[in-house]
């Protein structure tokens, strides 16, 4: 089996680029910093996310001024790999880049949001969220 190649540039897509495709964009800088370029989106509008904020800084990443965009608000989307984190956002990505030959693939992520309890169980979540797509990251592009 072929080792795929490792892209120069990547995109990570969730449902509204809040929590799981910022994660990936960060770490993805923290780890290979000018090596790869990383950027994110979403394929819905949405809203700074203060638990993803705090997780990130527990590992060191500042994710404080990322402010969630959607495909359609991307300067760039000229990328060598795209990584879709939803099925939702894995449909809309395949719509959107229809016409660009570009390789997108599917990591199906768990969403942290959903879990219900107190802070630190809510916490919980997004750190194993985290260090799934680290796990995932560092397997894919190393």
């Amino acid at each position: 089996m072929t080792k795929p190649n490792i892209p120069k540039s990547v995109l990570f897509v969730c449902n509204m680029n809040q929590i799981r495709s910022p994660m990936a964009e960060f770490l993805t800088r923290e780890i290979f910093g000018n090596k790869i370029y990383a950027q994110s989106a979403g394929v819905y509008a949405g809203d700074e996310d203060g638990f993803m904020q705090t997780i990130m800084k527990e590992r060191g990443v500042d994710a404080s001024g990322h402010e969630p965009e959607t495909l359609e608000q991307l300067e760039d989307s000229f990328v060598d790999l795209v990584v879709t984190l939803t099925t939702q956002a894995h449909e809309g990505t395949m719509d959107f880049f229809k016409d660009q030959p570009v390789e997108i693939e599917y990591w199906e992520t768990e969403n942290p949001s959903i879990i219900l309890g107190n802070r630190e169980a809510v916490l919980s979540a997004y750190r194993k969220t985290r260090e799934q797509l680290e796990k995932r990251i560092r397997e894919r592009f190393t």
